[in-house]
């Protein structure tokens, strides 16, 4: 299989999950500003997991570059990922419409725990079809962003059962890290490498 195809395939599932985040914020009955209030958690949720999604689309994008072949398990490590960014609508919706109550905070640090492990799976299976010294793993390096997020998403986890705008804290704080596109497969392929 081409990477094109792959790329194509993880694109429009992504494009479906923006939709389907965007379509679960429910239009409210009257023209003043006031009825807008009550959706301000929904749209909230809505918002941060948009920037989720368009941080896994960047860097699956930049990723992608570096792929020479797909293998069977590039596309099964592909599929785990897409399956886990598919349970972000839901988690999104849960959480907003309950107001952030810790249960739903909870679960969402769960399902980008889950997404982030995900991630890391497909990349190091693409390192080990293309090898150690692969663009990927080249570029990737101690990938300092990339150990600390799984242990924030945990703590996050456990925070949102006591305090859960600790965890939401957190889950910012998360994406902010990685909203900043990630230069180092750029930099290799430009001859900057560090």
């Amino acid at each position: 299989m081409r990477k094109e195809r792959l790329e194509a395939f993880s694109d429009g599932v992504l494009a479906i999950i923006i939709t389907i985040m965007v379509l679960e914020i429910k239009v409210p009955l009257g023209d003043k500003l006031s009825v807008l209030k009550p959706l301000i958690p929904v749209f909230s949720s809505y918002v941060l997991s948009f920037i989720y999604i368009g941080i896994y689309w960047n860097n699956h994008h930049h990723m992608m570059h570096t792929v020479k072949r797909v293998t069977g398990k590039i596309l099964w490590a592909n599929l785990h990922l897409l399956f886990w960014l598919s349970l972000i609508p839901f988690v999104t919706g849960w959480m907003g419409e309950n107001h952030f109550k810790p249960v739903p905070v909870a679960l969402y640090g769960i399902i980008l725990f889950m997404a982030g492990t995900a991630y890391y799976i497909l990349q190091t299976v693409i390192i080990r079809t293309h090898g150690k010294d692969s663009i990927l793993a080249r570029a990737i390096g101690n990938d300092f962003k990339g150990k600390i997020s799984p242990f924030l998403y945990m703590t996050a986890i456990f925070s949102s059962l006591f305090i859960s705008w600790i965890a939401e804290a957190i889950y910012i704080l998360v994406a902010l890290m990685w909203l900043v596109p990630d230069r180092r497969i750029e930099m290799i392929f430009n001859g900057e490498e560090n």
